[in-house]
């Protein structure tokens, strides 16, 4: 892991899990459901605790800041150019968690479209350059990152086509996560561990900032009213990017709800929580969980996260 588990990480992390699934348990939170990493600055470097951070699951749209900072490092590499389409598609695949967006961005990216069914040579040069987007992160060397996977496009409901053909009969080869990946990600967007420059670290930093006083802050698609930050104290400031599929058509895609979030406030040290979940009742019956979780874990964090 990228950081260290020390002592009284360790068992702050198990008291904010026991309470998190006790609280929550009758709404549907079980332990195997649960995938939770909580990340803030030590006197060296990063410290934290993990429950089942390695659980590999279907991970919706946190895959879309991954995509984010991929697709800031080509502009500055010059793999692609810039233009205001693309300007568009990066801040509303964030903002408003489009798929459609996303999927132009992946376009880019790889050079790839999707759809109508392909066979032979164009069916695997089609693969290698989808792969291209797992192998941006590939070469960065994070453990966090093994048996990850980036490199299907976002869907509404099932797949069709090349797209169908490329995740595979049993859906094998679907988009996956783990908890420890996305707050890796989180982690270096602020602390300058990845491939881009300060300007475009800062860039990636402003949209994924969420604010509370947003005029649409309190819709679902804003992602925020529903998730983590939805029920911080006045003055807590958020970046986050969530993800959350209902029923899609495909059991191992569907029934997920997951966020990714930075929180600071004046007196205490950042703090990054990833939280990913499993179960009916969290992704449909009961918005109202994700909140109180988010209220928890801010409030049993206080005394460590205390800044020095």
């Amino acid at each position: 892991m990228f950081f260290t588990e020390t002592p009284d990480w360790a068992r702050t992390g198990a008291a904010i899990t026991e309470a998190l699934l006790a609280l929550h348990g009758p709404q549907g939170l079980a332990a195997e459901g649960l995938g939770l990493v909580l990340v803030s600055a030590g006197a060296g470097g990063p410290e934290g605790f993990a429950h089942r951070g390695d659980w590999r699951c279907y991970p919706c749209s946190l895959v879309k800041s991954f995509h984010l900072i991929h697709a800031l490092a080509a502009l500055e590499e010059g793999r692609i150019t810039p233009h205001a389409e693309l300007d568009r598609a990066m801040r509303d695949m964030i903002l408003w968690s489009s798929n459609t967006a996303t999927n132009y961005v992946i376009d880019l990216l790889t050079g790839t479209t999707g759809d109508t069914l392909l066979s032979g040579a164009d069916y695997m040069d089609w693969t290698i350059k989808r792969g291209r987007l797992n192998g941006f992160f590939e070469v960065l060397g994070w453990p966090e990152f093994d048996r990850c996977n980036l490199v299907q496009k976002l869907m509404d409901d099932t797949r069709y086509g090349r797209e169908a053909q490329f995740a595979g009969v049993g859906g094998e080869n679907l988009n996956a996560l783990t908890p420890l990946a996305p707050a890796r990600l989180m982690w270096e967007i602020f602390a300058g561990g990845l491939p881009v420059s300060a300007p475009l670290r800062h860039r990636a930093q402003a949209i994924l900032r969420r604010d509370p006083g947003h005029p649409d802050a309190g819709k679902p698609q804003y992602q925020l009213s529903e998730y983590l930050g939805g029920a911080l104290p006045e003055g807590v400031e958020i970046w986050s990017k969530a993800g959350h599929n209902l029923w899609t058509g495909d059991p191992k895609a569907s029934w997920f709800k997951h966020d990714m979030i930075r929180l600071a406030a004046p007196g205490r040290r950042p703090l990054i929580v990833v939280a990913m979940t499993q179960g009916e009742g969290l992704a449909l019956t009961h918005p109202e969980v994700f909140p109180a979780m988010g209220r928890l874990i801010w409030e049993m964090t206080e005394e460590i996260c205390q800044a020095g």
